[in-house]
């Protein structure tokens, strides 16, 4: 049980699959949680009340608001493009308008972007000081995601948590991959050689509240699990199908992976980052799954 006051965190994106995960948490740990969605409701406003009205008397905001970049029922284009800009860039420029704008501001805002700010590579490692940001699509989409966070002279603490791929029970990347490996029809992406940075949605929720609770934390913190830089596409895979009791035996070919979502989109299935959480465990986080077996055996049983 958290013993310092309770606070009232306002969350943007808080009814997808991380954001009920942290409602969750910071409720059962004493906060107050209203989210910010399309309508309003019980505990919840919309983005065009918080435009037109202002942010409501909150202690902290977080931002989970994002479309769903490896949806395979959307094809890649313009518009796609557009729409996943907007629900990042555009949502996190709203709440941060918000608090710039606010009498009373709240004491932190924390906004979850992605670790596909860091260029990918079979070898490099990065900490939360790495250089990237501006060499593909989903780079410089991070980048424009984390600059719109920037509020210039803001009594609230800034907090960016770059997030791995998030596994957990029904959503984020288990959900799309889990019925071919129950059905032994599982297995790597590609050469299954590609990095696969991941982290279990207990602790990016858990990193997330740490960081609402810990006066003085601010900055980039990477949310991917201490064991994510050893772990490849292809153990994942082969972790997963024992977790299940399956095989792992049949790859995806990277010309398949790029037919269903589009070759910009592929890149971050085909290739992967290996991406260490240095500031993060230095903050005094303790990861609840620090390593694959662990958390996929709770995600699947």
């Amino acid at each position: 049980m958290y013993l310092g006051a309770a606070m009232r965190v306002l969350v943007g994106g808080g009814t997808g699959f991380v954001g009920t995960a942290l409602t969750q948490l910071l409720r059962s740990r004493g906060h107050e949680v209203t989210h910010v969605s399309r309508q309003a409701g019980k505990d919840r406003i919309s983005w065009e009340q918080l435009s037109q009205s202002g942010l409501p008397h909150c202690d902290a905001v977080v931002n989970l608001a994002g479309e769903n970049v490896l949806n395979p029922f959307r094809r890649w284009d313009d518009a796609f493009c557009r729409e996943i800009i907007r629900s990042r860039v555009e949502t996190t420029k709203t709440l941060a308008k918000a608090i710039a704008d606010a009498e009373q501001p709240p004491h932190a805002w924390v906004v979850v972007t992605g670790v596909g700010y860091y260029r990918p590579s079979p070898t490099a490692e990065y900490t939360e000081d790495s250089p990237g940001g501006d060499f593909d699509f989903f780079s410089r989409l991070v980048s424009s995601w984390e600059a719109a966070a920037l509020i210039p002279g803001s009594p609230a603490r800034g907090v960016v948590v770059r997030s791995g791929v998030v596994l957990g029970q029904g959503g984020g990347a288990i959900s799309q991959m889990i019925w071919p490996f129950r059905l032994g029809l599982g297995g790597p992406v590609g050469s299954g050689l590609q990095p696969f940075p991941w982290i279990h949605i207990r602790d990016l929720a858990g990193i997330v509240c740490h960081a609402l609770e810990t006066e003085g934390l601010r900055g980039v913190f990477n949310g991917v699990s201490p064991s994510s830089p050893a772990t490849s596409n292809g153990t994942f895979a082969r972790e997963l199908a024992a977790a299940l009791g399956r095989p792992a035996l049949l790859p995806m070919p990277a010309w398949a992976v790029r037919a269903v979502f589009g070759a910009e989109r592929a890149v971050m299935l085909l290739e992967g980052q290996k991406v260490v959480p240095k500031h993060t465990l230095e903050s005094g986080y303790s990861f609840i799954f620090p390593d694959l077996p662990g958390a996929l055996k709770d995600i699947v049983s």
